[in-house]
């Protein structure tokens, strides 16, 4: 029987000319490798196929690639390592041209809100679920699929939103993201296509997210925060159609949109035909207080739902996700098709079955026990070094905002903080208007206990 046999050896780009008075060829392979080796395309120990695979890629006899290689061997170019292996000589290329940036400033301390703590990422389930995933792979895994996401992620998704935030949707109505960030885009993009032009944002708000709204061609407009959330009665003043709203645990200030603005949001998405875009970016974190349901659950029809893996896993997975309302699903589906074709899936696969065999209620257990030590580590360490700070929205999440005494200026404060190598944020670079009394943003979920208690104790220095 007829075997196929392949070869470990390295491919590489040469170009040869079998015209007429194009030069021997010989001399042809030289001078492709050797300008290959000076302009940087071949480094310094990368292999070059034996001469035998080179001949047989070219269409040459192996003597001429014998007498190549050896003549660029006698220059120096290239090196045979115990008569087996032929290599780039360690001096042979032209180092390439790197450009200087300067220096990023390292802090020993950083508050920096929303990130989670990426060394208890859980690399050994993970691990396990990767295998399962890539056992039950099928062919049909491996081709473009449905623009939406996996089956198998959606239907995983349904099961757990439901049991874990009150979002209940069928799978069909899930579209799966590459993050919160381009599941937000799709959504300004859908939006627009249905002849939405203005959308509301909290002030304060991610920056970031506002930028996204910005470059889909949306257009902003900034609702105050109070203490019990955004402020409904003063949407129906925008003349927006959309809202932006992270209602479980608000960005920055960590309140709770209350049960009479929550009534009262409902209200006006009726009676302006606006949609709530609701960003639940870390609900599962909650310490003192009872677990609140998802918006979505009050109105399906008017909420579109959307969360993601980077704060209950890791950024770095970019897996979002996008419950729409079914007068947007299709014009969804068409966008994200348009944007990518559907985000990658085998990652689906494993957080599939990450979420099926329970690893994720298991992590979420263990990773609330450790962040509220450190909440709790954080309130002490404020109470004995900085007493004047008033820390606010600590029920829940990963972050807490302490607000400033009278005369303390969040500018001094974070220039003095940067002088101790602690990195502080000041709630005014969320804000859009900049009339909130001076607060700090501190993250504490990127920082051990003992890391946070050195930092604030620096802090009341």
């Amino acid at each position: 029987m007829k075997q196929n046999r392949t070869t470990r050896q390295p491919e590489i780009l040469l170009e040869v000319d079998r015209t007429s008075g194009a030069g021997p060829m010989r001399q042809q392979i030289e001078n492709a490798l050797r300008e290959a080796v000076q302009t940087g395309r071949l480094l310094a120990g990368n292999s070059v196929p034996s001469t035998r695979t080179l001949a047989r890629d070219l269409g040459v006899s192996r003597g001429v690639v014998t007498e190549a290689y050896e003549q660029l061997i006698a220059e120096g170019y290239l090196v045979t390592l115990c008569s087996v292996r032929t290599t780039v000589a360690a001096f042979a290329h032209a180092k390439p041209v790197r450009v200087k940036q300067p220096p990023a400033t390292r802090y020993q301390y950083d508050f920096r809100p929303g990130v989670p703590d990426l060394l208890h990422f859980p690399v050994e389930p993970w691990i396990r679920s990767m295998r399962r995933a890539l056992r039950r792979l099928r062919a049909v895994n491996l081709d473009y699929g449905d623009p939406l996401g996996t089956a198998e992620l959606r239907v995983a998704l349904a099961d757990y939103l439901a049991r874990v935030r009150g979002v209940v949707a069928s799978p069909e109505s899930i579209l799966i993201s590459t993050g919160f960030a381009q599941g937000l885009g799709l959504v300004a993009r859908s939006l627009i296509r249905h002849g939405i032009a203005h959308v509301a944002v909290e002030d304060p708000s991610h920056p970031e997210m506002r930028r996204i709204l910005l470059d889909a061609g949306l257009n902003i407009v900034g609702v105050p925060v109070d203490e019990h959330g955004v402020r409904v009665d003063l949407l129906t003043r925008t003349g927006a159609r959309a809202v932006l709203l992270t209602p479980a645990h608000q960005f920055p200030t960590g309140c709770v949109l209350s049960a009479p603005r929550r009534r009262e949001l409902l209200v006006w998405t009726s009676r302006a035909d606006a949609y709530v875009i609701e960003d639940d970016y870390d609900a599962e974190y909650r310490y003192d207080r009872n677990p609140i349901g998802a918006l979505h659950g009050l109105e399906p029809e008017r909420v579109i739902y959307a969360g993601s893996a980077s704060k209950i896993l890791a950024p770095a997975l970019r897996l979002g996700w996008i419950v729409a309302p079914q007068s947007l699903a299709k014009t969804l589906q068409e966008v994200k098709r348009a944007a990518d074709l559907g985000s990658p899936v085998l990652d689906q696969l494993v957080y599939a079955d990450f979420l099926c065999s329970g690893e994720l209620d298991r992590h979420l257990r263990r990773m609330r026990l450790i962040y509220q030590d450190r909440r709790d580590a954080l309130l002490a360490s404020l109470k004995r070094h900085c007493p004047a700070w008033k820390p606010q929205g600590a029920a829940a999440g990963l972050h807490l905002v302490a607000q400033l005494p009278p005369g303390l200026g969040e500018r001094n404060v974070v220039r003095k903080a940067h002088r101790q190598s602690v990195r502080l944020y000041s709630l005014r670079s969320y804000a859009i208007e900049r009339h909130r009394p001076a607060a700090i943003v501190l993250g504490y979920g990127g920082l051990s206990e003992r890391e946070i208690a050195a930092a604030i104790s620096r802090l009341g220095g």
